[in-house]
């Protein structure tokens, strides 16, 4: 695997001498044995069966059309078990605090009485509910789920970018790259001890119900609609915790509670998981010109009969200036010391540090508050004069709605470019998903790597050109240690792996081959010859040791080749419909490196915003 790590910048997988880090030789021996060419033709295979499975997101005023395959690159980024539980505890801290003052602000307002966050910023914050000022929350619980954005800057140090609690999206790409990397590169994951990530939607499911009024509660996943541009998401959680997807128009409020439409009748709703933002949740309480609501929910959310994660009003704390006091927070409420730093954070409403920000514009980066996906900021060092000045003439008229950051070098990680067929260094960022409940807090192991996929950028939203990574965090801090026959043949020690693949075959979007018992015949066959495949080879390495690759070798070129076809079929059959309902084929699947949609253009970020106007939802 030919790569410069650079001395730049903190570098995931190398160290500055070019040394692979421990948990990545597994990795690294892989794509090297594999080859470019090979590696190539599976990240293709990749679009392909993100295409024919729908993992896409809307693109608004885009001319080409409005939906395209979410970016992903093959070369996971992965996460030692060492370094994981430090970041795991510092998440946990957060969390709690966060919450904490949630409850505090929307009570109380202790913390705001004893000066520790001055009461002027989160009383104008835009996302400061007082409608539901007073309301007791079931369980006390604000943040259901929430997600945090990490960086590491050029010593390797996480630091937190900033916290998404009103509605942070982007883990169905998470499982969905899971599901496509086990299926695509299956031997990657051989003896590496992964962590699965599959539980998330009954975890997500049990956090939902743990708040419901009453027992056995019906959830349910209130979005706005098809053409909303995390829509894809939406469907998939609703589909894998098995509860019904809905929009404002199926929900109605009789007689003090909040019922769903079905063809069965009326059915009383206990929970619902909002994908909308507040302003659009109900016009008599919010904006009146809403069509994506439901007229009358405040009033029984009021009345605790019905709960709604996450909690109406939580955006406050998502706030990037209220962002810059997470750490006292922390030392308020927990008594703790931060696990995980803020980025240096100047706010304009405080006259000394918009001083310092107007009078050093060219070296820092400048954030709307109220901004997401990439948008409304400016990037001092890479910004000219006129840009600069121009901007500034907004931060002067409203300095509440801006803060300024010095530039942090974010990680780099080996990524793989179609285009000049080579592995080069790219920015990225982590986010992973915390889910807040009555039991514990629950977080996934690893989260959603952004990458900025556009050569030399520091932004990884999708809108400014990036994409997505797996993550892999490991149970071991490296080097991986290979499975012996007896456990492999008894499930001892590293089978979370197999496990999670076996588990995948049959998950949400794959592809049959056939009838349905036969495509998980063939998967349970394929998991199965795979296990043993590896433990013969494992059994007789020394002896013959050519031989044992040769038969891991061809299990996954057959397996990968099956896969391929089915997903050519796929494509066939989905252009085959088009054919006969008259709409318009979707353009050839990319012969050429070149053409390869990765390096597309993206003009709206699935993770970071949604259509502007009523159908806004506030994702994150």
């Amino acid at each position: 695997m030919k790569y410069e790590p650079g001395d730049r910048f903190f570098d995931e997988m190398f160290t500055p001498d070019g040394q692979v880090r421990p948990h990545y030789q597994g990795v690294e021996e892989y794509i090297s044995d594999l080859g470019v060419a090979e590696f190539e033709r599976r990240h293709r295979l990749l679009d392909l069966a993100f295409r024919n499975q729908g993992i896409t997101f809307t693109v608004y005023g885009d001319s080409q059309g409005t939906e395209r395959t979410f970016p992903f690159d093959p070369v996971p980024r992965i996460i030692p078990a060492g370094e994981w539980s430090h970041v795991e505890a510092g998440l946990t801290q957060r969390v709690k605090a966060l919450n904490a003052f949630l409850r505090d602000i929307y009570g109380d307002a202790q913390i705001l009485g004893d000066g520790v966050i001055p009461a002027e910023l989160v009383y104008t914050s835009a996302h400061f509910r007082r409608e539901v000022h007073g309301v007791k929350v079931p369980q006390g619980i604000y943040t259901h789920i929430v997600g945090t954005d990490l960086i590491r800057n050029e010593q390797g140090e996480y630091l937190v970018l900033e916290d998404n609690l009103r509605s942070p999206s982007g883990v169905s790409y998470l499982l969905a790259n899971r599901q496509a990397m086990t299926r695509i590169y299956p031997g990657m994951f051989e003896a590496q001890g992964v962590r699965p990530v599959q539980h998330y939607a009954t975890a997500l499911l049990e956090v939902l119900q743990s708040v419901s009024p009453r027992d056995n509660g019906t959830v349910v996943v209130l979005t706005p609609g098809m053409y909303n541009s995390a829509y894809f998401e939406h469907a998939y959680l609703a589909q894998q915790m098995g509860v019904e997807l809905v929009e404002g128009r199926d929900l109605f409020v009789d007689a003090g509670r909040v019922w769903m439409r079905s063809t069965g009748g009326r059915k009383q709703v206990d929970v619902i998981y909002r994908r909308i933002d507040d302003d659009f949740l109900d016009p008599l309480a919010f904006r009146r010109d809403s069509s994506l609501g439901v007229a009358g929910l405040v009033e029984v959310y009021r009345q605790g009969r019905v709960a709604i994660a996450n909690a109406i009003g939580t955006g406050v704390a998502d706030d990037k200036a209220v962002y810059a006091y997470v750490p006292d927070m922390i030392r308020y409420y927990l008594n703790e010391a931060p696990l995980l730093n803020n980025v240096p954070t100047y706010l304009g409403w405080n006259a000394d540090h918009l001083e310092y920000m107007l009078a050093n514009a060219g070296d820092l980066v400048f954030k709307a508050v109220g901004e997401a996906g990439g948008y409304g900021m400016l990037i001092g060092p890479y910004a000219t004069r006129d840009e600069i000045d121009a901007y500034l003439i907004k931060v002067r008229l409203e300095p509440r709605e801006f803060i300024a950051q010095p530039v942090v070098g974010l990680s780099r990680h080996p990524t793989f470019y179609p285009d000049s067929t080579k592995f080069e260094g790219a920015h990225v960022d982590l986010r992973p998903y915390v889910l807040y409940g009555t039991k514990d807090v629950t977080i996934v192991p690893g989260g959603l790597t952004r990458v900025a996929l556009r050569r030399g950028s520091l932004v990884v939203n999708s809108s400014q050109g990036g994409g997505s990574k797996d993550t892999w965090v490991l149970d071991h801090d490296g080097p991986a240690t290979p499975q012996g026959m007896s456990q492999i043949m008894h499930g001892d020690g590293q089978t979370t792996q197999n496990q999670a693949q076996s588990q995948f075959q049959g998950g949400f979007g794959a592809v049959p081959v056939g009838s349905q018992s036969q495509s998980q015949s063939q998967s349970q066959g394929q998991t199965q010859s795979q296990g043993q495949t590896q433990a013969l080879g494992q059994s007789q390495s020394q002896a013959q040791p050519s031989f044992s690759q040769a038969r891991v070798q061809a299990s996954e070129e057959a397996q990968i080749e099956a896969y391929g076809q089915s997903q050519s079929q796929g494509q066939i059959q989905s252009q085959a419909q088009k054919r006969t309902s008259g709409g318009t084929l979707p353009p050839p699947a990319p012969d050429s490196p070149g053409q390869h949609s990765y390096q597309q253009e993206l003009e709206k970020d699935q993770l970071d915003g949604d259509q502007p106007g009523q159908t806004k939802e506030g994702e994150r």
